[in-house]
């Protein structure tokens, strides 16, 4: 039984989560701009992402590893919410392109494109520190935001020499 088995997937937790975020956006950007309601909107997610990432490291019997990670990426392509390339997956790196964002398109059917970013792409860089800060990520491009792929490089940091 794989460590994700009987999770709910992201594309649906995200969906649930927007259906509540939305009103509130509204609200806030009624009342305090949307500036001000987007760097709300941002903080406030980018905190939850960190503390899943926590969370998901909680539950590593050995520790959280880029592969522990790797495993989890079920989660987010679970119900075809991904259509991803891999282009190296090894102990050090987990390089990939996205091609299909179910995300991007679920934010904008939902009314939610401009915070889209805030509310799914934003998330990746934070969650990661969360569950292994030993662990970076790159991205240069987003379909949330108009690019015809996402370029996800996850890498290990090179360590440190203790002295």
């Amino acid at each position: 039984m794989s460590a994700v088995e009987g999770e709910l997937g992201i594309l649906a937790r995200r969906r649930i989560e927007a259906e509540i975020i939305k009103p509130i956006y509204e609200i806030l950007v009624r009342d305090y701009g949307k500036q001000n309601a987007q760097a709300v909107i941002g903080e406030a997610v980018s905190q939850a992402a960190v503390k899943a990432g926590e969370y998901f490291a909680s539950r590593e019997p050995n520790g959280a590893t880029l592969e522990g990670f790797v495993a989890l990426q079920e989660l987010w392509e679970k119900d075809d919410a991904l259509k991803v390339d891999i282009i190296a997956s090894d102990a050090t790196h987990y390089d990939y392109d996205v091609h299909r964002c179910r995300y991007a398109e679920m934010y904008h059917e939902m009314g939610l494109g401009e915070i889209g970013h805030l509310l799914s792409c934003n998330r990746d860089e934070v969650f990661i520190v969360g569950y292994a800060p030993n662990v970076e990520l790159t991205r240069t491009q987003t379909i949330m935001q108009g690019a015809s792929h996402c370029n996800f490089r996850y890498k290990v940091k090179d360590q440190e020499p203790q002295q």
